[in-house]
């Protein structure tokens, strides 16, 4: 693979580790040729880094294997299950890039393997969140997106529209932390 082919979500292998791409950008000049500046996150270790190669360089692709799993609970690492062998294996939080506060018990996540060893989750674009609770909207604050603060289930916090009140269930963007709608 030749490094323009380096997109958003490629995992590449470099020096014997797997490396993801988390954003990238592709510049082209006149005399020099084309660049591509890529911001990416070791799937072992969690390290980000900003990494620069020129269009013509090479990349060596990373055989990883994707597996659905259902997470179950934490104790020295995330703990889930394979349920088709009933087998129970940890990911480290270092492995989550930050987003466990998604994880919720019974859930199904896709685990992503580098030599037969749990290295990542990937999260669904959008999950559904019940409001534990939401600061109150005010009478009047209708003008323009007023946004307030709700506690979510899985116990962060989201900006939410004024309307949102506790108990609704809410679709938030896993990417990104925001509010997407009532689900």
């Amino acid at each position: 693979m030749i490094a323009t082919d380096l997109k958003t979500g490629v995992i590449y292998q470099e020096d014997g580790q797997p490396w993801q791409v988390e954003k990238y950008s592709h510049h082209k000049t006149a005399r020099s040729g084309a660049t591509v500046k890529v911001f990416v996150r070791n799937l072992i270790t969690g390290e980000t880094r900003q990494k620069n190669y020129l269009g013509n360089n090479k990349v060596e692709d990373a055989f990883v294997e994707r597996k659905n799993v259902q997470y179950l609970y934490q104790n020295n690492g995330y703990i889930f299950m394979d349920p088709d062998t009933y087998d129970q294996f940890a990911v480290p939080e270092k492995a989550l890039g930050g987003k466990a506060k998604y994880l919720k018990a019974g859930e199904t996540f896709q685990v992503m393997y580098f030599e037969g060893k749990p290295v990542s989750v990937e999260f669904p674009n959008s999950m559904i969140f019940e409001v534990v609770y939401a600061d109150p909207g005010f009478k009047g604050n209708t003008v323009g997106n007023v946004l307030k603060n709700a506690q979510m289930d899985g116990g962060f916090t989201v900006k939410v529209p004024t309307f949102i009140k506790k108990g609704t269930k809410v679709k938030v963007d896993t990417r990104t932390g925001s509010y997407i709608s009532k689900a």
